[in-house]
């Protein structure tokens, strides 16, 4: 599909931790869109339906963990891949059995993240 972005939406409170994504992905057939809390990540989800969802475990209003759960309940996302970002590693198996496709524990690489979106993209096809 030449020309075709997929959409990441990056669900981070921390703007720098947001750019951090953005820069990592620089480059890429993406395009994003950006949510600062819980809510807002459900609400932008159910308008721009994404390919691939990063999100962070601790959000205001709702956390990552919430957004992750009711995102599988939902019929249009129960296959849209989530990358979840933490700082906990306590957290990963949680994420996991939430339905995380891929977990990784904060501080990670600018070419972690790449290589996550690549891997859970290429699934999707």
């Amino acid at each position: 599909m030449a020309g075709y972005l997929a959409t990441v939406l990056i669900c981070d409170d921390e703007p720098s931790l947001r750019e951090l994504i953005r820069i990592s992905l620089a480059g890429g057939p993406y395009r994003f869109v950006e949510a600062d809390d819980g809510e807002q990540s459900l609400e932008l989800a159910r308008q721009v339906r994404p390919d691939v969802v990063i999100l962070d475990v601790m959000m205001p209003r709702r956390s990552g963990m919430e957004v992750l759960s009711t995102l599988r309940q939902e019929e249009e996302f129960a296959q849209t891949p989530v990358i979840v970002l933490t700082a906990q590693p306590a957290t990963r198996e949680e994420a996991l059995r939430e339905g995380a496709d891929i977990v990784m524990v904060k501080p990670f690489e600018p070419g972690q993240i790449a290589a996550a979106v690549e891997e859970v993209l290429a699934d999707k096809e």
